[in-house]
């Protein structure tokens, strides 16, 4: 359909919306004004990754058009544990864990969001703030009376375990109840009348909307992104080593760079669409290139997506670096490293070496990848797995280069 806000017709040209409750009355909500929305993000790990881009990137598209986020932190429901799309039961954090969770967490959007007390400023809030103080009695009698367990069992995050015969703990089982009042608090203390997310939350986000119709007589909406899987049919932001997460400890600019300059060809166009802001004519024209061209629009996603992130000047230098290590064989400064002291040459095995630098999860691995040729010391093929890294190996810069096929690259920085 053709949309009249801002809002909803850049998130239909840019292939962001899935699912959408009323959307001609969204629309019309959203071209009278400035309108409160948000996406929730439990406190499960000390970084977001790049499968939660959709949702930021939504909530970012949504304050440029005029309107107010709200990053909703889940201090409270990471206590508990979101069963959607798991077979098992999710690690029970201490309060500990979860607050350091939601303080690491916290640096990553204001990148991609301006906090303050504008009208369309972004908010961020913990969930705990009310969830916490809850009086069980109370809570059953005045929000639980309002589902239907018939209705609850019928929800994918609980029909599938329980197809599966996977246990699902009553403590999870509560989870959607607490999300769908969160929808409730929040439009009593924001007035915030939409929550947007990923498919999977659909169910968990309808229920809010029926909470707040019977507790409020209010009319809130929902808004959710497709499943967002490569090419390959991988899902988006899993690699062979894991997530790529998007906190800078936990993965440098410069391997960040790098996860998007790897985009399969068939993905380069969506990609543009979904995780930068080029005006469309320009994603038209770098999707349109073919053959060795197309890689030329995937260094644009890459430092475009890279700069939203880590800024400008972070998103340059990865490029740069790359540019030097991939196409002139040398080093850049960007590129992930460690360091030893001197005293270590000598003791420090090629095996160790490759997995403290991050490029193998392990000594096995690095052994399988010597008998393919694929693991080098600066640029020399090594095949001896007991190969001891030495003096002789250090550069006139003190660093010793690591690479891993022809994509996966790091120093060893020596200190003398």
């Amino acid at each position: 359909m053709a949309f009249r806000s801002e809002f909803l017709t850049i998130l239909q040209e840019r292939g962001f919306i899935h699912q959408c409750s009323e959307p001609d009355d969204l629309d019309a909500l959203l071209s009278r004004g400035s309108v409160t929305a948000y996406v929730g993000f439990d406190c499960t790990g000390p970084s977001l990754h790049v499968g939660h881009l959709l949702s930021i990137m939504m909530l970012r598209w949504f304050q440029r058009c005029g309107h107010r986020p709200i990053a909703l932190m889940g201090g409270g429901t990471t206590r508990v544990g979101d069963p959607s799309g798991r077979d098992e039961t999710r690690q029970i954090l201490t309060p500990e864990t979860i607050e350091a969770n939601k303080e690491s967490i916290r640096r990553v959007f204001a990148r991609f969001l301006t906090f303050g007390e504008g009208e369309s400023d972004a908010v961020m809030v913990d969930n705990a703030e009310w969830l916490l103080g809850l009086n069980y009695i109370a809570f059953l009698r005045d929000v639980g009376r309002h589902f239907s367990v018939n209705r609850m069992l019928s929800m994918d995050s609980v029909k599938l375990r329980l197809e599966r015969e996977q246990p699902l703990s009553f403590l999870e089982f509560n989870y959607m109840i607490l999300q769908a009042y969160d929808f409730v608090e929040l439009h009593r203390r924001y007035g915030c009348r939409l929550q947007m997310g990923g498919s999977d939350q659909w169910g968990n986000i309808v229920n809010g909307i029926d909470l707040g119709r019977r507790m409020d007589d209010a009319q809130l909406f929902a808004l959710t992104t497709p499943l967002l899987t490569t090419a390959a049919g991988t899902k988006m932001g899993k690699t062979a080593s894991g997530a790529v997460w998007l906190n800078p400890d936990l993965l440098s600019p410069f391997e960040y760079w790098q996860f998007w300059r790897n985009t399969a060809d068939a993905d380069v166009g969506r990609f543009l669409r979904l995780f930068t802001e080029l005006p469309m004519a320009e994603i038209a024209r770098l999707e349109a290139l073919d053959g060795q061209e197309i890689n030329e629009a995937k260094k644009v996603l890459a430092t475009e997506a890279t700069a939203l992130l880590h800024g400008r000047e972070a998103a340059v230098e990865a490029a740069e670096t790359a540019r030097r290590t991939f196409e002139e064989g040398a080093a850049g400064d960007a590129l992930p490293s460690f360091e030893i002291p001197a005293s270590e040459l000598g003791d420090l095995g090629v095996l160790s070496a490759f997995v403290r630098a991050g490029l193998a999860a392990s000594n096995g691995e690095v052994r399988r990848q010597l008998k393919s040729g694929a693991v080098r010391v600066n640029g020399d093929v090594i095949s001896d797995e007991r190969m001891i890294l030495g003096a002789g190996q250090v550069g006139a810069d003190g660093t010793i280069k690591l690479s891993l096929g022809r994509k996966k690259h790091a120093l060893v920085r020596v200190g003398y």
